[in-house]
């Protein structure tokens, strides 16, 4: 069986790279040393925070009598691991290998944990992201055939299931593989070599990604090198022709015979290989000492790429454009609700967006975490009028639970929209049509200006479609849409009082709690500050609708180094006046109680 394989989602073509799961996978095939590629990807992969790192080379060559698996495994940095590796300075260098970088589920970070790991006969070595749902009924399986895991992951048990089912069949190694992925419930991306055929190295996906890169598609096979990657960051140094894979995908890869594309049901497929949107400089730190120091001072120039070619003024008219979503404007505007599925941060953005189209398009919305959306039973309608439409919100477009909401929305019939930053993911590929943010590859773990190019994106909607319903006059858009060209410039304006806030800082790093408070759609905003502060300084930090201020009396009887900050849309607002209000009320009550800070 063939089919042609191309992505579903209308999503306009641009921009960036990505970003998933903490555990990443690396794997070359190709005419040169495989260390330097497998240890060079690791090492772009380190931003996603790891564990572990280990590699499996193929030793030996092509001859699989001789060939053999040198394994180097060790805990913490991928430094510790490049400083055990083997030289193969002897003209034996091995030119196959598969490598990783974990993040512990199944057991602590230890070097018999790390991947890569091995059949029990020793010939399949094999790499993997994701979780096995069914891990401890596949354990309790394959120890009763005689197979005794070494290591406390579910991984280990992929190599051992692959080798039970080439002990009973005599397949080819691609049956083999997917005759056993067929046995596993859960996500996985996978890379698999075999000392039987050591030519061949094998990639599968499902609900984790994996793209392959190719040195050059126009050259002849056996001069072409191939990659296997969790993230197009590993591959880019060396190669911007990739391949994205869908869910239930699997290539397999033959040295001197190119690539087989094929569905986990054996259906052959055909897919273009695409231009990777993504340059190295991208991925590098410059002269920044962190990454997210970097993605936070790029954010004016992130804004303005989301908002090119998309908003224009003509004669003092503006106008806004989504090439993705302008076909489908008549169903969003009389639609009778949007339900905003997302997690984390992209959940807070959803939230502003739910305040701004509310309140400029006139347009009921509900935000709900994708992962609660996905297990339950959501009333959703699905009419001619007035139809429920679902939008899925995630910087990476890999996001498992949200590409789940999006795939359950589209399974009930309804229009399921994404917006997402990584260009061939998962998301844009599962979504009806959607909204590229072009914010550029976001390397640091805490999202920045993912985050501001969300919420840029969901005013120029609210904008969009209170104009086309009628819900704000043309006086109010034209001025909305200046004041949204006008951020980027503001935002330099805030970094070039970065020594203040420096100075700000040292006052204020010695507390040991936070109370970020907010009203209106800087509630959300609120969440996200305290969200943030806990994930990079590890201090607490909660944030609360205003109203809930008196809570921070009661945090600060808890510990007396204790700080609120209050985040409002304008100082002009109306409303604006009860969350000082209610602040000032809180410093009243600390000035009666010595020894109390505010």
């Amino acid at each position: 069986k063939s089919q042609r394989s191309t992505p579903r989602a209308s999503f306009p073509r641009g921009a960036s790279a990505t970003r998933s799961d903490m555990c990443g996978i690396v794997a070359y095939l190709g005419n040169d040393h495989a260390t330097p590629f497998l240890v060079g990807g690791l090492k772009r992969l380190e931003y996603r925070g790891y564990d572990s790192a280990g590699v499996a080379l193929l030793v030996g060559g092509s001859s699989k009598d001789g060939a053999h698996f040198e394994v180097v495994k060790r805990a913490g940095k991928v430094a510790n691991l490049e400083s055990v590796l083997p030289s193969h300075t002897n003209g034996s260098r091995p030119t196959i290998g598969i490598a990783h970088t974990r993040w512990a589920t199944h057991g602590p970070p230890t070097d018999i944990n790390a991947h890569p790991h091995l059949s029990q006969n020793g010939r399949i070595a094999v790499v993997h992201n994701g979780v096995i749902e069914n891990y401890a009924a596949l354990r309790e399986q394959l120890t009763r055939k005689g197979y005794t895991p070494i290591s406390q992951t579910d991984t280990e048990l992929f190599a051992h299931l692959i080798e039970d089912v080439q002990r009973t069949g005599g397949l080819p190694l691609d049956a083999v593989v997917r005759q056993a992925l067929t046995q596993v419930q859960g996500a996985f991306g996978i890379a698999v070599l075999s000392l039987d055929d050591p030519d061949t190295l094998i990639g599968a996906r499902r609900g984790s990604p994996l793209i392959m890169g190719v040195s050059d598609p126009n050259a002849e096979e056996h001069e072409q090198s191939f990659f296997l990657a969790s993230d197009a960051s590993a591959v880019v140094e060396h190669t911007r022709h990739v391949l994205y894979f869908e869910d239930s995908e699997m290539v397999v890869i033959r040295r001197r015979r190119g690539y087989e594309l094929m569905t986990l049901a054996n259906v052959t497929l055909s897919r273009e290989v695409q231009q990777l949107e993504l340059s190295l400089a991208q991925i590098q730190k410059g002269n920044y000492k962190h990454f997210m120091l970097k993605e936070i001072s790029e954010q004016p120039d992130a804004l303005q790429t989301t908002m090119r070619g998309r908003i224009s003024v003509d004669g003092g008219h503006a106008s806004i454009h989504f090439g993705g979503l302008d076909p489908l404007m008549d169903r969003l505007a009389g639609a009778r609700r949007f339900v905003f599925c997302a997690c984390g941060t992209s959940w807070h953005a959803a939230l502003v967006g739910e305040y701004l189209i509310e309140q400029l398009a006139g347009i009921n919305v509900e935000v709900e975490y994708a992962s609660e959306f996905r297990y339950r039973k959501p009333i959703l309608a699905r009419r001619e009028v007035e139809e429920d439409v679902v939008f899925v919100i995630s910087q990476s477009g890999e996001t498992a639970d949200t590409l789940a909401a999006a795939q359950y929305a589209r399974s009930k019939g309804l229009l399921a929209l994404g917006i997402c930053n990584v260009v061939g993911s998962s998301i844009a590929r599962e979504t009806d049509a959607g909204i590229y943010l072009h914010a550029g590859p976001e390397i640091g773990v805490a999202s920045t200006k993912a985050f501001t190019a969300q919420i840029t994106v969901l005013t120029m909607l609210a904008l969009k479609l209170g104009r086309y319903r009628g819900e704000i006059s043309e006086e109010r858009y034209d001025e909305h849409v200046r004041e949204l060209l006008s951020l980027p410039e503001k935002m330099r304006d805030i970094f070039a009082q970065s020594d203040k806030i420096y100075e700000m800082s040292r006052v204020y790093r010695y507390a040991h709690n936070f109370l970020y408070l907010g009203r209106g759609y800087c509630f959300p905003v609120a969440l996200e500050g305290a969200l943030k502060l806990k994930e990079i300084s590890y201090i607490h930090a909660e944030g609360c609708a205003h109203a809930r201020a008196t809570r921070a009396r009661r945090l600060r009887k808890q510990h007396r180094r204790s700080r609120a900050t209050l985040r409002h849309p304008h100082p002009r607002w109306p409303a604006a006046h009860a969350p000082c209000a209610r602040l000032q009320v809180c410093r009243r009550r600390d000035e009666a109680r010595p020894n109390r800070t505010h």
